[in-house]
């Protein structure tokens, strides 16, 4: 069973007997660290499921520094919603980065789900409804919260992404210099509290 199957099953509460229904509409594609699923200026076509493996998603500035969005490790999904559903233009890149399995759903795969089960329609709304409160904490951590408090928070959103991704990933999704993340680290292990273990 593929990790996005399981997550029908649980997650959305899709009858056992009917996943395989469902997993006709999909399709699994490897890809490559660095490989890019979605670049600036497309209209993102497919929402994108982490079977295995790891996504980011980001920006570049006009100075050309990059901006984290989002990481998105197993099971998680990731796309450029305004450009999905509005058919707008991107302004985001989504990356590999690491070897990784993805599930890619075409635009209207939860529309046509939920016709078929429509018993899915609440557990999809509180997905989605999850979904806008992490935004809105994210852009209200941003805004008014410490590089200290910022750091703990990833590190309790992505427990086990410190291994997997370079300090200046982490940085950058945190709105800060890579300087600024090693003086975090540096006081945090001072304080005795250990990030890394």
């Amino acid at each position: 069973m593929s990790n996005m199957t399981n997550y029908l099953a649980k997650v959305l509460e899709v009858p056992a007997e009917r996943l395989s229904l469902c997993s006709v509409q999909y399709e699994i594609k490897k890809v490559s660290k660095g490989e890019l699923l979605l670049q600036h200026g497309e209209v993102c076509r497919n929402t994108f499921f982490v079977e295995k493996g790891l996504l980011r998603m980001f920006s570049i500035d006009k100075n050309g520094k990059e901006h984290i969005i989002q990481f998105a490790p197993e099971n998680w999904l990731i796309g450029d919603r305004s450009s999905l559903y509005f058919n707008e233009k991107s302004n985001y890149y989504i990356e590999a980065v690491e070897d990784s399995e993805v599930s890619i759903l075409q635009r209207d795969f939860f529309n046509k789900l939920l016709e078929e089960f429509p018993n899915s329609i609440e557990k999809n709304d509180l997905v989605l409804q999850k979904h806008v409160k992490s935004l809105q904490d994210r852009i209200n951590s941003l805004l008014g919260e410490t590089a200290e408090e910022r750091y703990l928070k990833f590190i309790k959103m992505y427990p086990d992404l410190l291994l997997r991704v370079p300090q200046w990933m982490v940085a950058s999704y945190l709105g800060i210099t890579p300087e600024s993340l090693s003086r975090v680290r540096k006081e945090l292990a001072r304080k005795n509290f250990i990030t890394d273990k």
